[in-house]
């Protein structure tokens, strides 16, 4: 194998390796999802990770409220022991899922929680995340300021947002979906007889036109 051959295998493995390895980093952090929601609205968020603490497996989760839910409920698994703490007001300030067999590294790990957006949510709800493991602490706990790329952290929280949804783009969706069902129905029923007649007819002659050909080859052998 020449030089040149050589050094272009060479310089695609290594390209290789930063292309797998470039999604690995980017990974390297607890998500949640999903990361929208609307004001009132009740759903299920899911926070997932497929990492430890470097190479050691993950032994717990605890995940801290944010101001801005009206009710937290967490998801009973049997990969977690649970333990909720409660704030003075009774609302639950902070969830710890304890792995009841630890986590290696390259597996994923989803603990989640029923939910209620309160109605007077702020704009972002950030959920600081302490990751421990048989060796080491991850702390995700860093919140993006005004205007800040989130990627940019280096231990970002799983952030969720908060947003109305478009009540009148919602309604003339459906609005036009309808008028879409109503004219296709319309035109199934509005069907013209001609239109049923010809279509029998050409039918009939294709079959016609298939026997003609199936005799004509016997014929023929």
């Amino acid at each position: 194998m020449s030089r040149i051959t050589r050094g272009g295998v060479l310089v695609a493995a290594l390209a290789a390796g930063l292309v797998l390895a470039a999604p690995a980093v980017a990974q390297a952090h607890v998500g949640v999802s999903p990361d929208a929601v609307q004001p009132g609205a009740s759903t299920v968020l899911n926070f997932s990770f497929t990492h430890g603490c470097e190479e050691s497996p993950t032994t717990a989760l605890r995940i801290t409220m944010p101001e801005g839910l009206a009710s937290v409920s967490p998801t009973v698994d049997s990969n977690w022991k649970i333990a909720v703490e409660r704030a003075d007001n009774g609302l639950v300030s902070a969830v710890t899922y304890t792995a009841l067999t630890p986590i290696p590294t390259g597996l994923q790990g989803v603990a989640s929680m029923a939910v209620q957006i309160g109605e007077d949510a702020p704009e972002t709800l950030a959920f600081p995340v302490e990751q421990t493991c048989e060796s080491g602490v991850n702390e995700w706990v860093e919140i993006a300021e005004d205007g800040a790329d989130p990627h940019d952290l280096d231990s970002p929280a799983p952030v969720v947002t908060v947003a109305a949804g478009d009540e009148s783009t919602t309604d003339a969706a459906h609005t036009e979906h309808s008028d879409a069902q109503e004219d296709a129905q319309g035109q199934t029923t509005e069907a013209s007889p001609v239109g049923v007649i010809l279509g029998g007819a050409g039918l009939l002659t294709g079959v016609a036109a298939l026997v003609v050909a199936v005799l004509a080859y016997r014929r023929s052998v």
